[in-house]
């Protein structure tokens, strides 16, 4: 919605600049996204929701800006120049369909001379976006964006009978509608027609059939009240939308109509000469009386936490339309906690039908900023989500390790989510789903996962490391039930290391996506690894996850897999680089992180130092990191602390077939220094247990 700012001036003398004003009505709730400048002045383009449709016209912001600036509103009161021939003897207004068509009113003027309007008019149009047409046309329009009340022009000699018919569109009919087109009519929809035909499309267009031109000179004036919901469905219906419905079908002011009438009627004369017939003729079959509402200082403390003095409520409820009256038995006494106030729901603020909603009015022109922040008292106690300690912990791993946060949405296409979907597993399907592409639950978070990857990469952004904590969805095959079950779902592609001047860059790989699983691991008391996979995971670069424990828990603490993308749904997906991604079920494993930290006991710091000691073996392909590990604590060295790898080589003077791994082991000892002695002998055996466990070899230097 544009505003003109000289036009707002008309209304309220608000000396504000443009932008201040602006500013200040975002603050109440109308937010004002810009302020441009054009020949007719400042114009602010607002941002008008739904519920407001009072403020689709210049006078309702005004309201506004009065209400802000505590500052009175101008009364509108035209007063066209009357002949003294009555307008019910030259028309007359039929309402067949009354919960279509709440309210009619039709004026007549006879001898207008149709013309080009004058600039001023046409500047304040053009500012707001809105063509010129001719002086009549323009000023139906003018009204509208003054008073927010849509009009409608007929030629009065192109009416057969000189009479108008509001009532639903007959079964086949057809109306030839001002923008060209013909469109074809539903019984449903509502029509303003003559004795012979439709002539226009209640709330939304008129028809050339009766269209105002330069050779008109009588002129029946339309100002009416339709029903929101028909005309939006009307509007939909047909494809067609204009200002006229978009204020319509949000509720426009039935009290309204007659006073736009005569607005339009006195600018008509005053542009285009002729004379008013006296009165209108208005069909009003559905006035309501207007609802009262109460408003007590007692509910403004309790959702608003502070209160607000009399005055202030009482001006701002007062140049809002609300007629605020004291009704308590302490009506003497200021600022009363007792205080109530009768209020009177105006015609155009629909929208205001409890006390809360009168509340939200008091405050937002009273100015948000001026309560204190605080949090009102929580009703029940509040109690943390299961696991939620585990998952901060597992959280802040993760982003340690350089992985940052998606949120994707659950559904997915069907065709890609059965390539990462187990067989035994049954899809949950949506019955009506908005998009073909998007019409199941995903059964696994790889899927979302490579579609976040594939995104970024096809922009340009080619080293990732992402993570998403959410959910996967399956249906029950015993119940037919849906099953939710969170995951964590990691997904790298791109370099692991950026080239410096003391490295050289380094693509990431199946062992650093291992290594930041054994990281998260290592909060849950380790990981467990097999070499194994699903089909969609490159074979020898794919493993199946479980919490380290004995063999016989393995199957019930299974966690998930990890591994590399095979190269086939790569290619599938259109992933030109080598992606890693893995899956691990959230419930077991934040009870792993649980249970480990429960048996968790703080040791005093050792005062003796830790030695490292240095073994490069070589080993036979095939044989893992996992049996080097076992292998060494096997020995049961109390003063052992870690076994690491530090390196891994293959090629040169190693035979093909094997490769050299280097390990690195930290001794420790909390009663004494460790010897010489010490150290040989413990190295000694851990060389013999590898020999005859592994078969290694210590590497020739």
């Amino acid at each position: 919605m544009k505003i003109l700012y000289k036009w707002l001036k008309e209304f309220v003398d608000v000396t504000a600049p443009a932008p201040e004003l602006g500013l200040r009505l975002s603050l109440a709730g109308n937010a004002i996204d810009s302020v441009e400048e054009f020949i007719a002045g400042p114009v602010l383009d607002a941002e008008v929701t739904a519920n407001r449709p009072d403020c689709l016209g210049h006078y309702g912001m005004a309201r506004e800006i009065a209400a802000i600036y505590r500052l009175p509103l101008k009364a509108l009161q035209p007063k066209p120049k009357e002949s003294s021939e009555k307008a019910v003897d030259a028309t007359r207004v039929e309402i067949d369909c009354p919960e279509l068509c709440g309210r009619y009113t039709a004026r007549i003027l006879r001898g207008v001379k149709v013309q080009p309007s004058p600039d001023w008019l046409r500047q304040r149009l053009e500012a707001i976006g809105q063509n010129s047409i001719n002086n009549v046309v323009d000023v139906t329009n003018y009204v509208m964006f003054e008073l927010g009340q849509p009009l409608h022009a007929f030629d009065l000699d192109k009416l057969a009978e000189r009479r108008i018919i509001v009532r639903r569109a007959r079964p086949g009919e057809t109306i030839h509608t001002l923008d060209g087109a013909r469109r074809p009519l539903a019984p449903d929809m509502c029509v303003i027609a003559d004795a012979a035909r439709a002539v226009a499309i209640a709330g939304v267009m008129g028809g050339t059939e009766s269209e105002i031109g330069f050779s008109s000179r009588d002129i029946l004036l339309e100002s009416a009240w339709f029903d929101p919901i028909s005309v939006r469905r009307t509007s939909k219906a047909l494809g067609l939308r204009t200002e006229a419905s978009y204020r319509f079908e949000r509720g426009a002011d039935p009290e309204m109509a007659e006073m736009a009438s005569r607005r339009a009627a006195e600018l008509i004369q005053q542009l285009g000469g002729g004379e008013i017939l006296a009165g209108v003729v208005d069909v009003y079959p559905r006035r309501k009386p207007p609802l009262v509402i109460e408003l007590a200082r007692t509910e403004l403390l309790r959702v608003m936490g502070a209160d607000v003095p009399d005055r202030d409520i009482e001006e701002i409820l007062g140049a809002l339309g609300f007629h605020p009256v004291r009704k308590d038995a302490e009506r003497g006494t200021p600022d009363s906690p007792a205080v109530v106030w009768a209020c009177r729901q105006p015609s155009w603020r629909h929208d205001v039908t409890r006390e809360v909603d009168l509340v939200e009015e008091v405050a937002r022109h009273f100015g948000y900023d001026k309560f204190p922040p605080r949090l009102p008292p929580a009703k029940q106690p509040a109690h943390r989500l299961p696991h939620a300690g585990a998952l901060g912990l597992l959280c802040e791993r993760v982003v340690a390790l350089g992985y940052q946060e998606i949120v994707e949405i659950p559904l997915v296409d069907p065709q890609r989510d059965a390539l990462f979907r187990p067989e035994e597993r049954i899809p949950a399907v949506i019955s009506n789903p908005l998009a073909e592409d998007a019409s199941v639950m995903r059964s696994s978070g790889i899927v979302s996962m490579l579609g976040a990857l594939e995104w970024n990469l096809n922009h340009g952004q080619r080293n990732l490391r992402l993570f998403e904590i959410g959910k996967t969805y399956e249906i029950n095959a015993q119940g037919g039930e849906p099953v939710e079950t969170p995951v964590l779902t990691l997904g790298a592609t791109g370099l692991a290391r950026e080239k410096t001047i003391y490295e050289a860059l380094r693509e990431f790989g199946f062992a650093d996506l291992k290594g930041d699983l054994d990281s998260l691991g290592d909060l849950a008391g380790g990981l467990a690894w097999q070499a194994d996979g699903p089909a969609w995971l490159a074979a020898g670069r794919a493993a199946r996850i479980s919490l380290a424990q004995s063999a016989a828990e393995k199957e019930a603490r299974a966690l998930g897999v990890a591994g590399q993308l095979a190269r086939k749904i790569a290619e599938q997906l259109k992933l030109r680089q080598d992606v890693f991604v893995a899956e691990v079920r959230l419930d077991p494993f934040l009870a792993g992180i649980e249970a480990a930290r429960a048996v968790r006991r703080f040791a005093p710091i050792p005062r003796y130092p830790a030695v490292e000691r240095d073994f490069s073996l070589v080993l036979a392909d095939g044989v893992t990191f996992a049996e080097v590990d076992a292998a060494i604590r096997a020995l049961g060295i109390a003063e052992l602390r870690r076994v690491e790898p530090a390196d891994l080589f293959r090629g040169g003077q190693i035979p093909a077939g094997r490769f050299s791994l280097m390990i690195r082991v930290t001794f420790q000892s909390a009663e004494t220094t460790l010897t010489e002695a010490q150290l040989a002998d413990f190295s000694s055996r851990i060389i013999a247990a590898l020999e005859q466990r592994l078969g290694a070899t210590l590497r020739a230097s």
